[in-house]
């Protein structure tokens, strides 16, 4: 089970080289409105933010490279024109979100946090395979350390950085006007996250950046996962939750002087089950917090 997990993980994450073992062939881009300005593309990797307007398009990430003439096409049908973003936000590194850098940055600005850069202008290996660098046309041009707006279709779109989370160069995007906030990877709807301790990723971080959003985030507001369907405050907090609770299980049998092997044999309570999934099943989100507290 673990090694299938790890292999299939490698390939969402790794951009280029994950996406030259995938088949595309069957994967449609599906556009849904979700408030204001802006829309939700699915299809394969990240959810990708849409804001629609006067200005012209803003993407927030952009999946895989043999996805972006499909990804185009959707967003020509909601923007008219020929589909070509003038910005493009990157919520962090991972190739299932900024697969297509290379093709949107020839026409668009790319903008996100430095760790961001950093990681896709660098040689990047996870799992025994490897990511080289993105060309000079995928990287981000406009960099950030801590906060960014962009003023766009009539509205604020903030990116702010919140740290050592999925990965220590996480961007939350907030639609202001539109009261949408795309979360990128910090949250999976209902499911366990992976969280990518060897880019500076933690569960503890994860949990308190959850806090702080639980926080900052209107009531009414339609929030955008990095994965899942499109959610609201109740989820993000029934997300917080699992988090908590699990965490606070495994961290107890840690204290209790248990290996990995016993920890990952005692399992979840039942309610969790459903949390589960073949990219983070149990085995898997056990190993992280125990790995993210320290344990060997």
């Amino acid at each position: 089970m673990r090694l299938h997990v790890e292999i299939g993980l490698s390939l969402v994450l790794l951009g280029t080289g994950g996406a030259a073992a995938q088949d595309f062939a069957d994967v449609e881009i599906q556009a849904s409105r979700v408030a204001g300005n802006v829309y939700m593309l699915t299809g394969r990797g990240g959810n990708i933010g849409v804001s629609v307007g006067e200005d012209g398009i803003l993407i927030v990430d952009d999946q895989f490279a043999p996805l972006a003439e499909r990804i185009r096409a959707a967003l020509a049908k909601l923007g008219g024109g020929e589909g070509k973003p003038k910005f493009i936000l990157n919520t962090h590194w991972h190739g299932d979100h900024t697969g297509g850098n290379p093709v949107f940055g020839r026409e668009g600005t790319i903008l996100a946090h430095t760790n961001v850069r950093k990681r896709l202008s660098t040689r990047q290996e996870r799992f025994g395979r490897v990511s080289e660098p993105l060309p000079k046309e995928g990287l981000p041009v406009i960099t950030f350390d801590e906060s960014l707006t962009v003023h766009f279709n009539g509205e604020e779109i903030r990116a702010i950085h919140f740290p050592r989370g999925h990965t220590d160069g996480d961007s939350v995007i907030f639609f202001t006007n539109s009261n949408v906030v795309h979360m990128g990877d910090d949250f999976f709807a209902g499911r366990f996250p992976f969280v990518d301790l060897a880019s500076g990723g933690s569960v503890e971080g994860l949990i308190e950046n959850v806090r702080k959003l639980l926080e900052m985030i209107p009531q009414d507001a339609r929030i955008i996962p990095g994965h899942g369907p499109l959610s609201t405050k109740d989820d993000l907090r029934a997300y917080l939750e699992m988090l908590e609770e699990t965490t606070r299980l495994v961290r107890e049998r840690m204290a209790r002087g248990q290996d990995l092997e016993a920890v990952e044999a005692a399992g979840l309570p039942e309610r969790w089950a459903s949390w589960a999934s073949d990219f983070v099943p149990v085995e898997r989100w056990i190993e992280t917090i125990y790995r993210s507290y320290g344990g060997e």
